[in-house]
């Protein structure tokens, strides 16, 4: 099977044209797809360079978001297959507004305010991870909980550093979940918990890369844990979100549209 070269070029770290990239190709299961990095390019130089690069794959996807018009005029000389967001989008927005748009490479709008909100997110739920520092449970914008391994953890940090919110993240041990209760801790803020939960199967699987052949990570022993858990959230009402297809950035997405 032919193997698709795509660029995904930006004058930033390119996070969003990778994103918008992947979710086109998504639409493309029978296909196979290689995806190759030009972020910072946000000079002629730089732009002639990756422009050179890119001719010399003939067939190549690229998807941009360089915003400079001039430095975008420079891609289009590689003669690829281009995808340039701005160049889509930005016409339809600027005859909406009835205003012209003003190139700004690299910039997300209210970004640069809430850079010290994220960092601090961030430090929150690192002090607050895997049950740590319970006393201040009170202090989270939400509270993750769910049996060991489900995602809570990459789930928490991903919250706080995209979208700034205290994020604390809570296990349920074997002992809390015999006892047919949530603990204490968590009922005291009970509006902030959400849950988070997946197959058992795929729970195996991420318990026995970690404790191969232990008890652990044995699928009977999965099965207990997640149905003791699935009880304790229904009992107190507790939303939850089952992980075991979802990418951290679907199940951040949904946690925060949960009501």
């Amino acid at each position: 099977m032919k193997n698709h070269s795509v660029f995904c070029v930006s004058d930033h770290t390119g996070v969003t044209v990778e994103a918008v990239a992947k979710s086109v190709l998504a639409q493309f299961p029978a296909l196979e797809f290689s995806l190759i990095a030009l972020p910072f390019i946000d000079s002629p130089e730089k732009a002639q360079a990756a422009a050179a690069q890119i001719a010399a794959i003939p067939g190549a996807l690229v998807f941009s978001t360089l915003s400079d018009p001039a430095l975008r005029a420079i891609l289009r000389d590689s003669r690829a297959n281009l995808f340039d967001v701005f160049g889509f989008v930005v016409p339809a927005v600027e005859t909406a507004l009835g205003q012209a748009a003003t190139p700004s490479g690299g910039r997300t709008h209210g970004m640069a305010n809430n850079y010290e909100s994220r960092m601090d997110a961030v430090n929150f739920s690192l002090a607050l991870d895997d049950g740590l520092q319970p006393q201040r449970l009170d202090q989270a914008d939400l509270i993750l909980v769910g049996v060991s391994r489900v995602g809570k953890t990459p789930t928490a940090l991903y919250l706080a550093l995209q979208y700034g919110l205290r994020v604390a993240n809570y296990p349920l041990t074997p002992d809390d979940l015999e006892h047919g209760s949530l603990p204490d801790v968590l009922l005291a803020n009970l509006p902030r918990l959400r849950a988070l939960t997946l197959s058992a199967e795929r729970l195996a699987a991420i318990r026995q890369a970690r404790y191969p052949d232990s008890r652990y990570a044995s699928l009977q022993q999965c099965r207990d844990e997640l149905a003791a858990a699935e009880r304790l959230f229904t009992r107190h009402a507790v939303p939850v979100i089952d992980t075991t297809r979802m990418s951290v950035e679907e199940i951040a997405a949904r946690l925060r549209n949960l009501p």
